[in-house]
């Protein structure tokens, strides 16, 4: 599993759907940027309080409770990139997957919020533990789209077992990037509406690579 077929996989997938991701991450940007933004814009009463206003913590508190409710649409982001790696037809609404249940909602949240702690615990110790855990992490949303009964726990748990050996390659994978990041800022950030989705299908693209060889490993087992 070279890192360069991975991108390739995912480039393959993304053929004749590249219309569909830029509108995909045009939304992603939509709601989990603009729209945050903007309540706290007129929360904080117009410009010159949200450029230079010392927050209170009912502010703080209100915002972070904002970005909470939309990260899942973050997830159901990832999740369809997943489902267009494996040729799974998909439209726009599944992206608000998430939201369609109350449990998985509440799952991603919980998730998300003991995935935060443990980083930030290993982090506390030195800062490579911390970057080393938040590899083993990563594939814990994908964990949770295939298996909606595990426990958050388990899917932590799972992307552990996953990521064992492969927490390099997803580091140099996510490094590949580099380039097309900067070509991206240079474009005012309009780049990354088409490198998003190049990334996120790699992304998926690496969890269906492991998982499939971690399945095969246990049956030579």
């Amino acid at each position: 599993m070279r890192i360069g077929e991975i991108k390739k996989e995912a480039r393959v997938a993304l053929e004749n759907k590249w219309g569909f991701a830029v509108l995909l991450t045009f939304l992603l940007g939509i709601f989990t940027f603009f729209l945050p933004n903007l309540i706290d814009f007129f929360l904080l009463g117009g410009k010159d309080e949200f450029n230079g206003a010392e927050r209170n913590l009912s502010a703080y508190i209100f915002s972070w409770i904002i970005n909470g409710f939309v990260y899942p649409i973050t997830i159901g982001f990832s999740w369809v990139f997943l489902s267009l790696i494996r040729r799974e037809p998909q439209e726009v609404k599944n992206m608000f997957q998430p939201f369609l249940d109350i449990g998985t909602f509440l799952k991603i949240i919980g998730t998300t919020i003991l995935v935060w702690i443990f980083t930030v615990l290993w982090t506390l110790l030195l800062i490579v533990p911390g970057i080393i855990k938040g590899l083993a992490y990563s594939q814990t949303f994908y964990v949770l789209k295939d298996n909606p009964g595990i426990s958050i726990t388990g899917a932590i748990t799972e992307s552990r077992r996953l990521m064992d050996g492969y927490k390099w390659k997803y580091f140099l994978l996510q490094l590949s990037f580099i380039g097309w990041v900067i070509l991206a800022v240079m474009t005012l950030f309009i780049g990354f509406l088409w490198l998003t989705p190049y990334m996120s299908a790699s992304s998926a693209e690496f969890y269906n690579e492991i998982r499939q060889a971690k399945n095969n490993d246990s049956l030579e087992a």
